[in-house]
C-alpha cells in the first residue's frame, strides 16, 4: 500500500510538473433572444484556449466544446531566431460562408500559413521583412507611431494621444480610415470613418453602453472576387446593459432597434 501510494504521489507529481508551461483559459455563455416578433431562440458557446510556452516559443491550441463534438477552431506557433520572428497558423477553417446573402466566401480556401519577418533596428525606426516580400517601417516620433508597409498593398498607419483624444489613421491601396476615441464627463466615446459611434458610461463591472451601428449598402458578389451577395440593412442602435454578479458571472442585457429585440446573456471566463 505504501509503494503504491508513493508511486502516485511520484505521478502526480510528474502531471504537475508536465503542465507548468501550460496555461488554460476558456469562456462560457448561454443567450435568450426574444427577437422582437419573430419566435424567441436560445442559444450556448463555450470555448477552451491552452497557451504551451517553452524559452521564447509559444503555442496556442483553442476549442470549441459546446457542440455535439469538440472542434478545434485555431493552432498557432510562434518563435524567434535572434532578428528573425516565425509564425505558423496549422489549423485550415472552413471559410466557405453556408449564406448567400452575407457577402462571406464562396468557395473554400486553404488558411494554413507560414511568416518569417525580420525586424532591424536603425535609429528610432524599425525595418522589418516578411515572407510576402512587404518592407515594413515603423517606429515612434515626437509622440506619433507611424507603421508604413510597402508591398503588394501599400499601407501606412499612424496613431497618437493629443489633447485626451486617441486618433488611429489608415491609408491603405489609396482608402483612408480612422477611429478617434476620447473620455467626455466619464463617458468613453468612440467614432470611426465607417460612422459608428459607442458610448460607454458607467464603472467598470456595471455599464451601459450605447452603439450606433451605420447601414450596410447592398452588393452583388461575384465569382472572380470569391464571395457572395449583400443584403442591404438599415442603420440601428444597441443598447447594452453589463453588470457583474457576486457568483463571478457577467449578466448583459442588449435592445436592438434593428428588430424590436431583447438578448439577454450570462457568460463567464476563466
Amino acid at each position: 500500500m505504501k509503494k503504491l501510494i508513493a508511486l502516485f504521489a511520484v505521478t502526480t507529481l510528474a502531471s504537475t510538473a508536465a503542465m507548468a508551461g501550460v496555461a488554460l483559459s476558456g469562456s462560457a455563455s448561454v443567450s435568450y433572444d426574444d427577437n422582437g416578433t419573430s419566435a424567441s431562440a436560445t442559444s450556448y458557446d463555450a470555448d477552451i484556449s491552452a497557451v504551451g510556452t517553452n524559452g521564447g516559443t509559444t503555442v496556442t491550441i483553442g476549442m470549441d466544446v459546446n457542440g455535439a463534438n469538440a472542434a478545434i477552431t485555431g493552432a498557432d506557433l510562434a518563435t524567434k531566431i535572434g532578428p528573425v520572428t516565425i509564425a505558423a497558423d496549422m489549423f485550415d477553417e472552413v471559410s466557405l460562408d453556408a449564406s448567400t446573402v452575407s457577402g462571406g466566401q464562396r468557395t473554400e480556401t486553404t488558411d494554413t500559413s507560414v511568416t518569417v519577418s525580420l525586424d532591424v533596428p536603425v535609429g528610432d525606426m524599425t525595418i522589418g521583412l516578411d515572407n510576402s516580400g512587404n518592407v515594413v517601417l515603423s517606429g515612434t516620433f515626437s509622440g506619433v507611431t507611424v507603421s508604413h508597409t510597402v508591398g503588394d498593398t501599400t499601407t501606412t498607419t499612424a496613431s497618437a494621444a493629443i489633447a485626451g483624444i486617441d486618433m488611429s489613421v489608415t491609408n491603405k491601396a489609396g482608402a483612408t480610415t480612422w477611429t478617434l476615441d476620447t473620455t467626455v464627463s466619464d463617458v468613453d466615446l468612440t467614432l470611426t470613418s465607417a460612422q459608428k459611434i459607442t458610448a460607454a458610461f458607467g464603472l467598470a463591472g456595471n455599464t451601459l453602453t450605447v452603439t450606433r451601428v451605420p447601414a450596410v449598402a447592398a452588393h452583388t458578389g461575384t465569382v472572380a472576387d470569391n464571395d457572395w451577395d449583400t443584403t442591404a440593412v438599415a442603420s440601428y442602435s444597441t443598447a447594452a446593459i453589463s453588470r457583474d454578479l457576486t457568483s463571478g458571472a457577467t449578466l448583459t442585457a442588449t435592445y436592438s432597434t434593428l428588430d424590436d429585440s431583447l438578448t439577454l446573456k450570462a457568460a463567464v471566463t476563466f
